[in-house]
């Protein structure tokens, strides 16, 4: 069907998948509609191999388990709108005779990705146009998963660009921050974020410029963003095929960081590179997991990206783990990147990379009308300019409103040829071996870098119009193919988090007042975002995710211990539960 005709399919196609939804959620026997119970919750709080073996033992039914994750899918769907896909029915089905209960995740429900390949159900990302074609069989992560004993029960909820820290799409509506319902849980991955910090137990993401560890930021639970080749990524969906500029990883997400290491070991000891000719043949090394742990460490301080600096619920959060990790032995020294490399030149570098297309792809599958992100949006607009045209955009940011930092992001956004995407492939190879030899050298030679994930906490439904290139604590990590790990740290304060000026005033008294980062602070309100998770993240060397997950576990243990000195209070991370 041509346009604008396709709009009417736009809508048939959404009103059907959603009544759909509705009705199989509607559908589900008594037992998932039922209150949550003390002893559910002991389920949902006992420990991944607590309960791995409970049902190895056959002292847990994995179909009660189940059925207990069940209800909190229910209740976190009517909650935040995070599922796209519910699969109970059939998933009670692999409970008893599909997945391997032998295996180290022996059933052991998991949420995915929207764009995880399940037999049976779409993989819509969002688009309509990708609805009603349902996969004849399990991709090849799903296969791994269940000789792993995984139960898949739901798919979650993204945006339909794959490109936005927003999880909202016309298809299925907006996905809702579990904390405050006014902001976003995060994205890509958002649907994930809101379902694990509501009671999930575990779950799979993809991430090409945050998100995975945005979600987890954004919603209060725990990521890693693994390098390319140690997790699967064969057997899914994507708005973007064959970009390859900036890799998107698939990646594990879980409640707990006790979940999440479990997880992880777990998947790489199935030895995936047998699923998928992607991945790398590196086993688990449990000697960097053990020895992260057991030694002082020398840790790098990125307080700010140099682009958008943190706002003050961040700056907390980031300032309260530094205290943290200083009071329990550790040094901790701000690092002073690579000149010629540093993280504005990596995030004007990764942004044509991953752009190259000018945004051909993930447009291509819209339908007229069809809701698009407003950050991605955004892109397409910059991209689609005749080049002349462009030029001169550029040129009247950069003189005429002196907006240095947007107009070298304009300037040369856009798509690219062959000829003009080689030299970029060459500039990224360059910029990671700039990095590596920096890291090797003194002073650095950091165990890891700790930083914000992103500059400020949620944001809310729509801001991705105005923050949508204020990314780069997360996309300089994707550039440079390092293992990264977020892990939640307090909440936003209404109070202690207040802005103690205009924020237009504070990003001049800083150096900033520019489109970018006025564009993420704009939307700053703490005490319209009280009770929103903050966090930090953990940034390793390239395929040292054992070692990731160790630092992880130092950095939570001394926020612990730490004592605030104005609450005398823990500093640990209150989980959120459903009632």
């Amino acid at each position: 069907m041509f346009p604008p005709f396709d709009y009417f399919s736009y809508r048939r196609v959404r009103n059907q998948k959603q009544q759909e939804r509705t009705a199989r959620f509607a559908l589900l026997p008594f037992d998932y509609h039922i209150h949550i119970t003390a002893s559910d919750k002991e389920i949902i709080n006992k420990p991944i191999q607590d309960l791995v073996q409970g049902i190895q033992s056959s002292a847990l039914s994995p179909v009660d388990v189940l059925r207990i994750y069940g209800k909190v899918a229910v209740q976190a769907q009517k909650r935040t709108n995070c599922i796209t896909e519910i699969l109970l029915p059939e998933a009670e089905s692999w409970a008893k005779s599909e997945v391997n209960l032998k295996g180290p995740l022996a059933g052991i429900p998991i949420s995915l990705k929207d764009s995880v390949q399940v037999k049976g159900f779409d993989t819509t990302l969002g688009y309509s146009a990708l609805a009603g074609n349902p996969a004849t069989e399990d991709g090849p992560m799903t296969k791994l998963l269940k000789d792993a004993g995984a139960v898949p029960y739901a798919k979650t909820a993204l945006p339909i660009t794959l490109l936005s820290f927003e999880s909202a799409n016309g298809l299925w509506g907006p996905c809702r921050n579990p904390h405050v319902p006014a902001y976003s849980p995060g994205g890509s991955t958002g649907g994930e974020g809101a379902l694990l910090a509501l009671g999930g137990r575990i779950g799979i993401g993809s991430d090409v410029a945050g998100s995975v560890r945005v979600p987890a930021a954004w919603s209060g639970i725990y990521s890693l963003r693994c390098s390319t080749g140690r997790w699967p990524k064969v057997g899914v969906n994507t708005s973007m095929p064959g970009q390859e500029g900036i890799p998107s990883v698939f990646s594990p997400m879980a409640r707990t960081l006790n979940d999440l290491t479990y997880f992880t070991r777990a998947i790489i000891g199935m030895q995936p590179w047998k699923y998928d000719y992607s991945v790398h043949p590196i086993s688990w090394r449990e000697e960097l997991e053990v020895e992260a742990q057991t030694k002082s460490l020398r840790i790098g301080l990125m307080s700010s990206d140099g682009v958008v600096p943190p706002t003050p619920a961040i700056e907390r959060a980031v300032s309260t783990t530094v205290a943290a990790l200083t009071e329990a032995g550790h040094t901790v020294t701000e690092i002073s990147p690579p000149a010629n490399a540093n993280p504005f030149t990596g995030l004007n570098l990764a942004s044509q990379l991953l752009n190259s297309d000018g945004c051909h792809h993930f447009e291509s599958k819209l339908r007229s009308f069809e809701p698009s992100d407003p950050g991605a949006n955004q892109l397409s607009r910059i991209a689609h300019l005749p080049r002349p045209l462009r030029y001169l955009y550029y040129l009247y940011v950069r003189y005429i409103r002196r907006d240095t930092v947007l107009a070298t992001l304009i300037r040369d956004f856009g798509p690219k040829s062959s000829a003009e995407l080689w030299p970029l492939v060459a500039q990224r190879e360059a910029f990671r071996a700039t990095w590596h030899k920096w890291w090797d050298a003194e002073p650095q030679r950091f165990d890891f870098i700790l930083c914000p994930v992103n500059a400020t906490p949620a944001l809310p439904h729509k801001a991705m119009h105005d923050a949508v290139s204020s990314c780069g604590y997360t996309f300089l990590w994707n550039l440079l193919d390092y293992s990264a790990g977020v892990l939640p740290v307090g909440h936003v304060d209404s109070i202690r988090d207040a802005l103690v000026a205009p924020y237009k005033s504070v990003l001049k008294r800083l150096g900033c007042d520019h489109a970018i980062a006025r564009g993420a602070w704009k939307h700053y309100d703490s005490a319209k975002m009280a009770g929103l998770p903050t966090a930090v993240q953990v940034v390793g060397r390239r395929w040292h995710e054992e070692q990731v997950l160790g630092y992880m576990v130092v950095v939570e243990k001394a926020l612990a211990q730490y004592r605030d000195p104005l609450t005398g209070e823990s500093s640990q991370y209150t989980l959120l539960e459903l009632d």
